[in-house]
């Protein structure tokens, strides 16, 4: 009987992609266009945001054995993999690309629809923020885009730190549920 990826939770599949590699391919496939999306809106290349996606995904890959269950959902673990690309990436003026050769990914082959389709994601992301309400947009937007800690979100908008927390995954579970909706 072949596995419903959809009905599995991003912590399960990240817990079963130790052995089975359609787990990961599933988990890739629901967050790719929020790691292009990030990318997107720090670079502004959709090519060098495709290659930076790439490494990420190579990395987390890499990274699975080492994952842990948190309190916060598995895409901040995945987000904080994206900014330490981007940071390396912005250090050395280039894509690394370590974690792909390691794993024996070959260099992306990006085609002019794709890079169309990336560039279309960075208003989609904007869209779907903006239809957050105001306490789950803040935060999202305080620590997903401007990428701040949890506890200086609290302080600026006058609550708890376990307030901010469950803003901030209430708020990207209801962007990833509005992308999954056919339009």
């Amino acid at each position: 009987m072949e596995t419903d990826w959809r009905r599995v939770s991003d912590d399960e599949l990240l817990r079963r992609a130790r052995r089975e590699p359609d787990a990961f391919a599933a988990f890739y496939s629901r967050h790719e266009r929020l790691v292009l999306g990030f990318f997107l809106g720090r670079v502004g290349d959709a090519e060098v945001a495709a290659d930076l996606a790439a490494e990420t995904f190579a990395a987390a890959l890499s990274a699975i054995p080492r994952f842990r269950r948190r309190r916060e959902p598995p895409t901040a673990w995945l987000l904080g993999i994206a900014r330490n690309i981007l940071a390396m990436s912005r250090r050395r003026g280039r894509v690394e690309a370590r974690a792909r050769r390691r794993l024996g990914m070959p260099r992306l082959a990006i085609t002019d629809e794709v890079v169309e389709r990336i560039e279309g994601l960075e208003g989609t992301a904007l869209e779907l923020l903006g239809g957050l309400p105001p306490g789950a947009r803040e935060a999202v937007k305080a620590r997903v885009v401007d990428e701040r800690a949890y506890p200086e979100i609290a302080r600026d908008l006058r609550c708890s730190e376990a307030v901010v927390r469950k803003r901030v995954s209430r708020g990207l579970k209801a962007m990833r549920d509005q992308m999954k909706e056919p339009k």
